[in-house]
C-alpha cells in the first residue's frame, strides 16, 4: 500500500476486515486508496469534501424518489387498450395476483430498504456536518451497511430495460416522469453508497465522541473495520 500526501490526525490505523493484517493510513492524501499488502482487500478512499458529496447526492435522490412514486412509470398501448402503471402498483399488481409474500419483497427491495437506507445517511451525515454527537450514530452507520446487502434498486432498474426489448414488439410503449426519475435515482443511489466511506465516517464518529468525552469515554476503541464493517 503505497500511501502520499497528508490527511487529517484523526486518520491512523486500520485492521484489514479480510486478514486483520494492521496499516497506518494517516498519511493518505485528496483521492488516494488503501488496500491491503496481504490478500487485496480494499480498506478505504480519502475525501476532503465527502460528506458534502453523500448529502448532496442523498437530499437529490430522495427528492427524485418521491417524484418517481407520485408520476406513472409506463404506459402500454396495444388494439386500442390503454394501461398506466405507477412505480408502487408494481409491487401492488403482484399482491392482486394472490403473491403476497413477492409483492412485498419487491416493494422493501425497490422503495422501503433505499428509500430508509437514504433517510438514515441523512440524519447520520448531518449530524457529522453540524459536529453533533448522538449516542445512535453507530447503530445507524452498522444498519446503513447491513441494508446495503439487500437493496436491489440497479437490479430492478436493469430488469425493467431488458423487459422492455421483449415486450418492444407486442405493444406501445411510454416513459413516464416516474421511469427517468426512478433512472436517476439509481445512478444517486449508488453514488450516496460509493461516497460513504465508512473509514472516514467511523473516525468522525470517534472524533466527535472524545470531544465530548474525552479520552477516557472512548477508552474501548475498535478499529474502524470492527465497528462498521468491510468497505467494498
Amino acid at each position: 500500500m503505497a500511501v502520499t500526501g497528508s490527511i487529517s490526525e484523526e486518520f491512523n490505523c486500520l485492521a484489514c476486515p479480510s486478514c486483520d493484517l494492521v496499516f497506518d493510513i494517516s498519511k493518505l492524501g485528496e483521492g488516494e486508496s488503501a488496500r491491503c499488502t496481504r490478500c487485496g482487500h480494499f480498506l478505504t478512499i480519502y475525501r476532503e469534501n465527502a460528506l458534502h458529496r453523500v448529502m448532496a447526492f442523498t437530499s437529490s435522490a430522495l427528492i427524485l424518489m418521491l417524484l418517481a412514486c407520485s408520476f406513472p412509470f409506463m404506459t402500454f398501448k396495444a388494439s386500442g387498450l390503454e394501461s398506466v402503471m405507477t412505480l408502487p402498483e408494481t409491487a401492488l399488481k403482484l399482491w392482486v395476483y394472490d403473491m403476497p409474500g413477492l409483492s412485498l419483497l419487491v416493494a422493501a427491495f425497490i422503495i422501503i430498504i433505499p428509500t430508509l437506507m437514504l433517510l438514515l445517511i441523512f440524519f447520520l451525515v448531518s449530524a457529522l456536518l453540524l459536529n453533533r454527537n448522538y449516542s445512535w450514530l453507530p447503530r445507524v452507520g452498522r444498519l446503513v451497511y447491513t441494508l446495503e446487502s439487500w437493496s436491489m434498486v440497479e437490479v430492478f432498474f436493469i430488469g425493467v430495460l431488458v423487459s422492455l426489448v421483449k415486450i418492444a414488439n407486442m405493444a406501445t410503449i411510454v416513459m413516464g416522469i416516474s421511469f427517468w426519475a426512478y433512472g436517476a435515482f439509481s445512478i444517486l443511489f449508488i453514488l450516496a453508497l460509493s461516497s460513504l466511506d465508512r473509514t472516514q465516517c467511523w473516525n468522525r464518529i470517534e472524533v466527535l465522541g472524545l470531544d465530548e468525552w474525552g479520552t477516557e469515554g472512548m477508552a474501548s476503541k475498535k478499529a474502524p473495520s470492527e465497528r462498521l464493517g468491510s468497505n467494498e
